[in-house]
């Protein structure tokens, strides 16, 4: 189908075809845009030539302390400039980049260690500590630490282990970059929150990053130069794929290591900030902010919010101040963002509140994905008819390959030729989708995902503990945050500040309840909780 019938000196050859990759965009930018500023961060600005050259010097020196292609390189960093070095110098030197959540525990970081084989791990120097007792609670070889200090942040290396820019200096900034010689070639490790267990460790491909890249750009309707601040972390989906993106438009990225609204504000006032990710509660952040910490500045800032669904009222409250802002939806599993809730023309009318309304939908596909829609479990579409819910279903370009060594996993993943998302949606009549709740019972709270059966593990080996369930309660803050409710052992007693101080101890601080009910668990007749009901509770305390 499609062939012509003769097709005999029509093959694809080196002239006609070349693996995607975005390591390209930069090798472009370097060329194209060597004198203008690539990144920034405090009193640190580097050109595309300095940016390209640095690269080069890191992923040299990789291949000279033995990391050859395949092997996987992890990083445990905030928004750093290394960071985005590290997402073009490690696939450069042909291996594959594992960036770490920054928030995780020390259990949770030496499975992702053991798990993924890395060889090295570049740590930013306050989460050395942490890279230390992840090391210990591994099994298997550990990876070599590279320190990474932050002198703008008046952070410096501790002096036990070799430093970032001592490893930049050994490289060679002129040395080949390793291309993709098949652009399925693995370019990204990104480990889930472990919404159902241990976390599964999805694969990239270079392909799917390279096409993210280009159907970003259109939905975002993005021009030359754009200046882009980096408060997704860099760790979550790769940042989005938004830095391996900017070197396409010669743009500039502007690190933020801490997401404060002062330091949003003073981003887009100094250095002309145009673009920017994040989830809802960065955008409570800039309406709430302080009237000390507000700036001024001349131009609308594009927006894209996605983690959870957006309030209405939040979104009518962040346009008046400067901001357009789309949602958008993805997964780890999607290289992030692959819906877009497409703005049309004939909504430019609607009064405000109508306008945020249609706004926190969830939207239609974005450019690079071949299908996005909602469908029964045995594959079949649900009506467009805004009320009949189904799971949305995902085929594209921005998929993953899998699930590292999870085939069980994977096969189950893309059951019936589709990517299976768990999350319940329903369709508009136009088309668009609109997520209604989550399955497997996942709490997101400030973008993180949070999961309902780690939290009840931890509570469950306090000894006053005879069954509890963990749910959703919304948060002005974080969207949402978990709501513990308890059923406590006969005889005994505890308190609410010692459950929390219990679960705290053993878990990251975005997954500890923020509250906690003692009651008796509303059960069916075989015994299960009822977790609808404790959702009805929680949104009343």
């Amino acid at each position: 189908m499609g062939w012509l019938p003769d097709e005999t000196g029509l093959e694809k050859n080196r002239a006609n075809f070349v693996p995607l990759t975005p390591l390209s965009h930069l090798a472009r930018a370097a060329d194209l845009f060597a004198g203008r500023t690539a990144l920034v961060y405090g009193r640190t600005r580097r050109s595309y030539a300095e940016y390209h050259a640095r690269v080069g010097r890191l992923a040299s020196a990789l291949a000279r302390r033995g990391i050859a292609p395949g092997d996987v390189v992890a990083t445990i960093l905030p928004n750093l400039p290394a960071q985005a070095e590290a997402h073009f110098g490690v696939p450069a030197a042909g291996a594959v980049l594992n960036t770490i959540n920054t928030r995780l525990d020390p259990d949770t970081v030496g499975y992702i260690f053991g798990h993924g084989g890395a060889k090295m791990v570049l740590v930013d120097a306050a989460f050395v500590p942490l890279a230390e007792a992840a090391i210990k609670a591994m099994t298997g070889p550990a990876p070599q630490i590279v320190e990474v200090a932050d002198p703008e942040a008046g952070i410096a290396a501790s002096g036990h282990y070799l430093e970032y820019e001592d490893l930049l200096a050994e490289g060679d900034p002129d040395a080949p970059w390793i291309m993709p010689a098949d652009e399925w070639e693995s370019i990204a490790l990104n480990y889930t929150s472990g919404t159902t267990g241990r976390p599964k460790g999805v694969v990239y491909h270079h392909r799917g990053a390279h096409l993210m890249t280009m159907g970003t750009v259109v939905s975002w309707r993005m021009v030359l130069h754009p200046v882009y601040l980096t408060i997704v972390p860099l760790f979550h989906c790769n940042g989005w794929c938004h830095t391996w993106m900017i070197p396409l438009l010669g743009g500039t990225v502007v690190c933020c290591r801490d997401i404060t609204a002062k330091a949003i504000y003073a981003a887009i006032a100094e250095e002309g900030v145009t673009h920017f990710g994040g989830a809802p509660i960065v955008l409570n952040t800039i309406i709430n902010a302080k009237a000390e910490d507000r700036r001024r500045f001349d131009h609308v800032v594009e927006v894209f919010t996605a983690g959870a669904p957006p309030p209405a009222a939040t979104l009518a409250a962040i346009e008046p101040l400067g901001f357009n802002v789309t949602q958008v939806y993805g997964l780890t599993e999607t290289f992030g963002h692959v819906t877009e809730c497409l703005w049309r023309a004939d909504w430019d009318g609607l009064p405000e509140a109508e306008r945020a309304a249609v706004k926190a939908r969830t939207g239609v596909a974005m450019p690079m994905m071949e299908d996005i829609t909602v469908r029964r479990d045995d594959g079949a579409p649900v009506p467009r008819d805004g009320r009949t819910p189904g799971e949305i279903f995902i085929r594209g370009n921005a998929v993953m390959k899998g699930y590292y060594r999870n085939p069980a996993a994977t096969a189950e993943a893309f059951r019936g030729g589709w990517f299976r998302s768990g999350d319940i949606a329903f369709l508009h009549e136009d088309g668009y989708i609109k997520i209604t709740d989550r399955s497997k019972d996942i709490i997101i709270s400030g973008g993180e995902n949070v999961s309902s059966v780690e939290v009840e593990g931890a509570l469950m080996h306090h000894p006053a503990v005879s069954l509890c369930a963990v749910v959703a309660k919304p948060d002005d803050k974080w969207g949402e945050v978990p709501c513990a409710f308890v059923e406590l052992k006969e005889g005994q007693t505890t308190t609410e500040a010692e459950l929390i101080a219990f679960a705290r101890a053993r878990l990251a601080g975005f997954k500890t309840p923020k509250h906690v009910v003692f009651c008796d668990l509303p059960k069916t007749s075989t015994g299960k909780i009822q977790k609808f009901e404790l959702r009805a509770v929680a949104k009343m305390i």
